[in-house]
């Protein structure tokens, strides 16, 4: 779905007379305001740009026309948000460049990752991004030094006991009671053997066992995620997990498999990019429309990859109203759409002082 997607992005691009590289990573597009080769420094301003495989029931007449897909995370008032950043830079350019990513697959596929593996980072001092959120108000900002999200490790279980008559169980390992002491010991992980101040979360998103009503299930498959924003505490939570494993084999002669997927590492903001964004929201909106997250999101984001190679900050937009607005990854999912202009005011601004700043620093340190 993101070429269609991508398609319209270029088009929007292609008005502006902005150029750009499409088919990055997949279906990403990648535009520059200014040229490789221009002096100045050159800042990055990404958005993601993939919906979910979700049924759309908000019943608004711009509702997803595609079955079983939806915009339901607000990417697309990311992309929204960016386009207007880059005609408003485009009307005021920076005196340095401007390198827009409109990233595929942060739902899990890594966008980012193969995005800087292809070279989007290239001669790219600072990046921003932003997520649009709607417990806070329009013309709100929220933002947070140094750890922003959490680890999201994937965990999958596959029990193999021994099936037979449902009368009959004193001759079957049932996977079912085996998976559902397991869900159970698992959350003991986090009360007995995790500080209570250090975030953790592990949610079983799924149980597959059995066929009929009369039968023991011989398999059963459990799958779901591991969050938390300490590093000795990810790998306490993984042993434990093992552990558990291996008793409850033993202890009801069942087969058990622990598979662990590496998930996203942690966005840690930059210092000089959170005081850039922090500043440059405070200025716009004032003191007390700048919010201080006092603790990190037990969310994930790929914008960690970026991070991980050069400075910058993620910013989350307030894109709330006087109503509550549905939950990301709902299917009534919504937001109050002047964020997209506040936005793209925020961000072509947060571009321009970036670049000056990165400006007087070089000259300083020169």
């Amino acid at each position: 779905m993101e070429h269609r997607t991508a398609a319209v992005i270029k088009k929007y691009l292609d008005s502006l007379g902005i150029p750009y590289r499409a088919g990055v990573g997949g279906t990403g597009v990648v535009a520059r305001l200014g040229q490789s080769n221009t002096s100045g420094p050159t800042v990055a301003l990404r958005a993601d740009m993939d919906a979910l495989t979700i049924q759309e029931k908000t019943g608004h007449a711009f509702a997803s026309k595609v079955d079983g897909v939806m915009h339901a995370c607000g990417h697309d008032g990311h992309i929204a948000i960016m386009l207007g950043a880059a005609e408003l830079l485009m009307a005021k350019p920076p005196n340095g460049s401007v390198v827009f990513i409109f990233q595929p697959a942060e739902e899990g596929g890594a966008g980012a990752l193969k995005l800087v593996e292809e070279g989007v980072l290239d001669g790219v001092d600072m990046i921003f991004g932003g997520h649009i959120e709607g417990r806070f108000k329009v013309g709100q900002v929220a933002i947070r030094p140094t750890v922003d999200t959490s680890f999201t490790d994937e965990l999958i279980i596959k029990i193999v006991g021994k099936g037979g008559h449902a009368a009959r169980p004193h001759e079957t390992v049932d996977a079912i009671l085996v998976g559902s002491l397991f869900v159970s010991a698992l959350q003991n992980i986090i009360s007995r053997n995790v500080n209570p101040t250090t975030p953790t979360v592990i949610s079983i998103g799924a149980f597959h066992a059995g066929t009929v009503f009369n039968a023991v299930a011989d398999e059963a498959t459990l799958k779901g995620t591991i969050r938390n924003t300490d590093k000795k505490t990810r790998t306490m939570v993984i042993k434990k997990i093992r552990k558990i494993a291996e008793a409850f084999a033993a202890l009801h002669d069942a087969k058990i498999d622990v598979e662990i997927i590496e998930g996203y590492p942690q966005v840690v903001n930059h210092p000089a990019g959170y005081s850039l964004a922090r500043d440059t929201a405070e200025d716009m909106f004032g003191k007390d429309n700048v919010i201080n997250l006092v603790k990190p999101s037990m969310g994930g984001e790929d914008f960690a990859y970026y991070l991980e190679h050069i400075p910058g900050c993620f910013i989350r937009l307030g894109a709330g109203g006087d109503t509550v607005v549905p939950a990301a990854h709902s299917s009534t999912f919504d937001f109050n759409e002047d964020v997209i202009g506040v936005g793209a005011a925020f961000f072509a601004e947060l571009a321009h002082r970036t670049i000056a700043s990165l400006a007087k620093d070089s000259s300083n340190n020169g």
